[in-house]
């Protein structure tokens, strides 16, 4: 979609359908938060109307909204957690609850570090090869494939080698 088309309100808000429903749930994936999946969603349109974005097809469409979204989501979660370090250690029940919901597989993806959980989610999740998730995580091809071998065995763990 060229930059005119989405300067334009029909362009954009068929723009906006296209996309709206995969951005919030991957931010919600990523965020466990209604409220900031959808501000972090709306974010990810503003970003791209404040932009100089020309996209040459769908797939180039989705590919820049992921990464975006992916980038603002992770940007939250390290504000957050720098934010909120002391409170956390202060309530250790509460850490000690959220440790019991592992034995659920979406459960254990989000418990997974970023960069295993990145690959997971493209990979299983958006259906994306392993050479389109190197490209767009800027990463060897063989780096992506040795994260989701790793995550698989991660999440065989924790599940107790379901």
């Amino acid at each position: 979609m060229s930059k005119s088309e989405l300067r334009t309100e029909e362009g954009f808000e068929a723009f906006y359908k296209r996309h709206r429903r995969y951005l919030y749930r991957l931010c919600f994936t990523y965020l466990k938060s209604k409220a900031d999946a959808e501000d972090t969603t709306e974010d990810v349109f503003v970003k791209v109307l404040s932009g100089n974005i020309e996209f040459t097809d769908e797939t180039h469409e989705r590919k820049w909204l992921t990464i975006a979204a992916i980038n603002l989501c992770k940007n939250k979660l390290k504000a957050w957690s720098r934010r909120n370090v002391d409170s956390i250690n202060d309530t250790p029940e509460l850490a000690a609850e959220e440790v019991k919901d592992h034995s659920d597989l979406r459960q254990a993806i989000l418990n997974l570090p970023v960069k295993y959980k990145d690959v997971i989610l493209l990979y299983y999740y958006d259906g994306y090869s392993t050479d389109e998730i190197a490209k767009m995580l800027k990463t060897p091809a063989s780096t992506v494939r040795n994260r989701l071998k790793d995550a698989r065995n991660l999440l065989k763990k924790q599940l107790g080698g379901e």
